[in-house]
């Protein structure tokens, strides 16, 4: 492809122009079907930058500029990226999910909620062999905290789900975005303990990020941190409870089955001063590994930045290894764990990142234990499949 760049479309899987050089890559976005302003520029999921060739003295130049202070870091590989865009084509055998975190002013509660379409974690959408991933869909939501916690994550098919730029319902509960907020609303029932689980989820963006990233170098699985730093609102009537604080947004793509992709992975987001950091790191199938160091200025602008030094995290309940990153001589706490699943953990840590003391929201994820037999036959009693409408 000499100079030029592939763009390849992750909703039709088709590869357009490549832009002439450097200068089209920095021009902004033309805003699209009405978006506001803060939403501008994430209105189409894009496609592969892959760089140019360039000095061997600065091999990154274009991506990061002459002055960046961290030149001798590897690149991220680095995509053009609008969204949510929660129509977007998934492929047989793919995956697409939308995840929003966030914890309390106070520190008290945390909560997850992802959308899945082609359930990366669902033993039906396995067993299926992956055919229809539009027919293995959830809206999960985990809560964490002193006066209520609650979890729900009902497989539905795809008579139940209903998929538009704008919005995405799976049976009761659904995403939607109105013009300024990504407004969620929850209507499920928890398993193996049938409990009510509902309320209102807002996510207000306060910085958002146009660039998403490629985790393999064919380009199968892709990353895209839709809006790293937000305001969330959360008002439940079961259980009831309301609280707000600071919170994240990102979605995920694939080709393929995770588990195909990746060994483990371990990812965290802690919020600065003035950035986002975010760390990403983990093995792939074929055993290479694979590593992200990034921050977020205001201006959306993401970073490349050298990784902190390695700290290896006490396992969780379920022996699940925990790693992260901080700076050389800080010992992160792990001060709570919201998940601890056979092969899942999700936590928060007190760390230090970059001379500041901060909250991260952390998780490291097994897919080797998840591949085992043993926790395939225990996927059903938290993750039922809905037949009936």
């Amino acid at each position: 492809m000499g100079t030029r760049y592939a763009q390849r479309d992750f909703a039709a899987g088709t590869f357009r122009r490549a832009p002439a050089g450097p200068a089209e890559l920095t021009r902004e976005p033309v805003s699209l079907d009405g978006w506001s302003p803060l939403w501008t520029g994430l209105a189409r999921v894009g496609g592969l930058l892959e760089p140019a060739p360039q000095p061997a003295t600065d091999p990154w130049m274009l991506l990061r500029g002459r002055d960046e202070p961290y030149a001798r870091c590897p690149t991220s590989r680095r995509m053009v990226a609008e969204g949510p865009r929660f129509n977007c084509a998934v492929p047989p055998g793919g995956y697409a999910w939308w995840y929003i975190d966030a914890t309390s002013a106070d520190g008290a509660y945390g909560l997850t909620v992802i959308a899945f379409v082609g359930s990366v974690f669902s033993p039906y959408y396995k067993l299926s062999g992956r055919h229809n991933p539009d027919n293995h869909c959830a809206i999960n939501i985990s809560l964490n905290g002193p006066r209520g916690s609650a979890w729900a994550m009902t497989e539905r098919t795809a008579r139940d789900v209903d998929r538009a730029k704008h919005h995405f319902s799976v049976g009761p509960s659904a995403m939607r975005w109105d013009g300024e907020t990504l407004v969620i609303d929850i209507a499920e029932v928890s398993s193996p303990l049938p409990y009510k689980v509902r309320g209102t989820i807002r996510v207000r963006p306060e910085m958002i990020g146009s660039t998403a990233f490629s985790l393999d170098p064919e380009g199968r699985h892709r990353w895209h941190p839709v809006a790293p730093r937000a305001h969330v609102e959360v008002s439940m009537t079961d259980p009831g409870l309301r609280w707000s604080g600071a919170g994240y947004f990102d979605s995920n793509f694939g080709d393929e089955a995770l588990e195909d992709g990746f060994n483990d992975w371990h990812w965290s987001r802690a919020h600065l001063r003035n950035d986002v950091a975010v760390l990403y790191e983990g093995k792939r199938r074929d055993g290479t590994p694979f590593d992200l160091a990034l921050r977020l200025d205001r201006m959306g602008n993401w970073h490349d930045i050298e990784q902190p030094a390695p700290v290896r995290l006490p396992r969780s309940a379920w022996m699940i290894e925990r790693l992260t990153r901080a700076d050389r001589g800080f010992i992160p706490r792990v001060a709570k764990t919201w998940v601890d699943a056979p092969f899942y953990a999700r936590s928060k840590l007190s760390t230090r990142l970059f001379g500041e003391n901060v909250e991260a929201v952390h998780e490291s994820l097994s897919l080797n234990r998840f591949r085992s037999t043993i926790v395939q036959g225990m996927l059903p009693f938290r993750m039922p499949r809905a037949i009936w409408r």
